[in-house]
């Protein structure tokens, strides 16, 4: 019983690794200013963006998404136009612009921008796969 026991605690933590590993991968590449998204980590899409232009940075790192917004508003910037927004780390999102001319380049206060139709598939995406399964890494 006790060789169970012992044999059960070795495997538990191979058996949670599906569960821990996200499912949704958002990597963003600031210096390319692409946005790669790979769901159980297949390539699905490829996509242009613009973050944080000068004297406005994007935070790098690794983040879970935290919430979603799906008609979104700011508050903080004149009640811009942000939809299919998803929050990562405290005001930051990845969401809709209306200025798709600047996507490929760096153009905002911070947040990532998409195309209107790309950040409804991302949002959509978050949705299905749940937040806790998404993961948002922003690299130089």
């Amino acid at each position: 019983m006790l060789l169970v026991g012992a044999l059960a605690l070795a495997l538990l933590p191979f058996s949670q690794a599906p569960a821990l590993a996200a499912k949704l991968i958002a990597d963003i590449d600031l210096s390319n200013q692409t946005m790669v998204v790979k769901q159980n980590g297949v390539v699905k899409y490829r996509w242009p963006v613009s973050t944080g232009r000068k004297g406005y940075s994007t935070p790098t790192g690794s983040y879970s998404a935290k919430w979603l917004s799906r008609y979104h508003r700011s508050r903080k910037y004149n009640n811009a136009w942000m939809h299919y927004a998803v929050f990562y780390h405290g005001g930051y999102a990845i969401h809709a612009t209306r200025d798709t001319k600047r996507l490929g380049r760096p153009a905002s206060h911070g947040c990532v921008r998409l195309a209107p139709e790309h950040a409804a598939k991302f949002f959509s995406m978050v949705e299905r796969n749940g937040k806790r399964n998404t993961r948002i890494v922003v690299k130089h």
